[in-house]
């Protein structure tokens, strides 16, 4: 009991992109620090609102209703200008002087730097890992992955359904800049003939073409591609993907319609529980961890060890991702 007497406020931020599913873990929170009887302070855009002291405290009523809603309640922002570590200084001050003892920060790979920061500065924070790209190295799951997922999927089957009409080559561009999870989850689950991500895409389209040509030869009467983000030119790729094999090829960009929405029943009850559990975490005077999900556990990682871990994609799936495309 000792040790809870440590924290009496917990301050609450969602940084970098939104996610699915940030809502629900603001919720958790939020009632779980209020059933142990701490104060809860809502930070508004992230790191630059707690520079603006952009702050309100927040109370069980405050977060009825908002487990469903995608989004952020918090609203979020990047703000480059907390790379410079006086400006860490300054927030971790900004803290102290609303009596602030620790943070809740929910984000990325970005927003566990600004919270290592912060802890160095003598504030204690946990990451919970809020990313749709699934890119955080210590961690199987990130809030907003599988709703962004399947938000994906459900257009492409639809994109589909026209390109088979059509008989046409369809490019379905999906987000993931530096990752491609979303575009390899949906690639398998949506049937694709390629799937192109940053990890693993060579650059030699003519890879592409021969195999649209294959198939064509076969008696395929249609193609589906889907790109990640980081490969891009999806529009250019049609373009010229049409003139060498003759089929007729477009590009969607599904864009940031992947980051809304409702949050899926994982999303919604995976967050719950890293919301409470950060503040658990915190109640036990911890400090400078992030929470992750491996092997079906909910567990903790020093952030700076987080930090230092690498993930690429799925050695397997990509693997039976090239056999089914046979």
């Amino acid at each position: 009991m000792a040790e809870e007497k440590k924290i009496k406020t917990i301050g609450v931020l969602t940084s970098g992109g939104d996610a699915p599913g940030m809502n629900a873990a603001i919720r958790a929170v939020v009632r779980r620090a209020f059933s142990k009887g701490l104060t809860v302070v809502g930070i508004k855009k992230g790191y630059a609102g707690l520079l603006q002291e952009d702050f309100y405290e927040m109370h069980p009523r405050d977060v009825s209703d908002i487990i469903s809603r995608g989004g952020t309640i918090l609203a979020t922002a990047r703000c480059l200008e907390f790379h410079d570590p006086e400006v860490q200084k300054q927030a971790a001050d900004i803290c102290k002087k609303h009596g602030i003892d620790g943070i809740v920060v929910i984000g990325g790979d970005g927003s566990f730097r600004g919270a290592q920061a912060l802890a160095s500065h003598g504030i204690n924070t946990i990451g919970v890992p809020g990313t749709i790209d699934l890119d955080i190295a210590c961690t199987d799951y990130t809030i907003g992955f599988d709703t962004a997922v399947n938000t994906a999927m459900d257009a492409i089957d639809k994109v589909r359904d026209t390109s088979t009409s059509h008989e046409r080559c369809s490019i379905i561009e999906v987000m993931g800049r530096h990752a491609g999870h979303i575009a390899m989850w949906c690639g398998i689950a949506n049937g694709a003939e390629d799937i192109l991500i940053p990890e693993k895409y060579d650059y030699v389209e003519n890879k592409i073409i021969n195999h649209i040509k294959e198939n064509k030869a076969r008696g395929k009467k249609h193609h589906i591609i889907i790109n990640a983000e980081g490969i891009g030119e999806s529009q250019s790729m049609a373009r010229r993907i049409e003139a060498e094999t003759g089929m007729e090829t477009r590009a969607t960009i599904l864009g940031h319609m992947q980051r809304g929405g409702s949050p899926t029943c994982k999303d919604r009850v995976y967050a719950s529980t890293m919301g409470a559990k950060a503040v658990d975490l915190l109640c036990e005077g911890k400090s400078n961890r992030v929470i992750a999900h491996k092997h079906g556990d909910f567990i903790d990682y020093d952030i700076n060890e987080a930090l230092q871990m690498k993930k690429g994609v799925d050695e397997y799936m990509y693997e039976i991702y090239r056999s089914f495309s046979i």
